[in-house]
């Protein structure tokens, strides 16, 4: 794989550049038998006999902001974000299948960290999964994707969030498709998508800030 830079923006005026290489994706995720007790009324709730519904539960773990590059009060956080990006991204909320905002998007870009517009994800690796949320088989930058081990109702899951604001993007599963088998489940409240050729204007224009750095 190739050895190339890119330069991360981060909110706030704060810029962090990282030289970065592809590594092979290899995750392990486990199901059990889910908590029928989960109520009906959960603002994503799914039938738990299917494991893709597994996406549409919130998410019960401890993210270690220490390691964060990028830190807000939250106050600060409250006004960079929507209520339900701050629900989901903030509070490892979820949100409707089939009723948030990429789920079906089909334009050529990047999606980005909402919390700090890190780039996580690239449309070549987006499919369409069934299941309702944005579905990709691979992260744009491994690095960039922390994991933490989800035991909340009753099944075992990796949620999966940004390494640079520790905002949470969702799970990924061992069904994907190939050539890794994954299926990172994500939240559109948690992106915002650039076009292809915004983004390649983003990325020059951060890049040659990096350099000057």
């Amino acid at each position: 794989m190739k050895l190339w830079t890119f330069a991360a923006l981060c909110a706030g005026g704060a810029l962090a550049s990282a030289v970065l290489l592809h590594a092979d994706n290899k995750r392990l995720m486990n199901s059990s038998s889910p908590d029928h007790s989960v109520p009906a009324t959960d603002a994503a709730y799914c039938p738990p006999d299917d494991k893709k519904s597994a996406c549409g539960l919130p998410s019960k773990v401890v993210i270690d902001m220490s390691k964060a590059k990028v830190k807000r009060t939250e106050a600060e956080w409250r006004a960079r974000l929507t209520p339900e990006q701050y629900h989901v991204a903030r509070e490892q909320g979820t949100e409707r299948p089939f009723q948030n905002k990429y789920w079906d998007n089909k334009e050529d870009g990047v999606y980005m960290c909402v919390g700090c517009d890190t780039p996580l994800f690239d449309s070549r690796h987006k499919f369409d999964s069934g299941t309702g949320w944005p579905s990709y088989w691979r992260p744009l930058e491994e690095v960039f994707i922390g994991e933490e081990r989800d035991t909340s109702w009753g099944m075992v899951r990796i949620e999966v969030h940004c390494n640079v604001c520790g905002s949470h993007l969702g799970h990924v599963f061992d069904d994907g498709p190939r050539p890794t088998r994954l299926r990172y489940c994500i939240n559109s409240a948690s992106l915002n998508f650039l076009p292809r050729a915004e983004y390649d204007r983003w990325a020059a224009k951060n890049s040659s800030v990096a350099k000057r750095d």
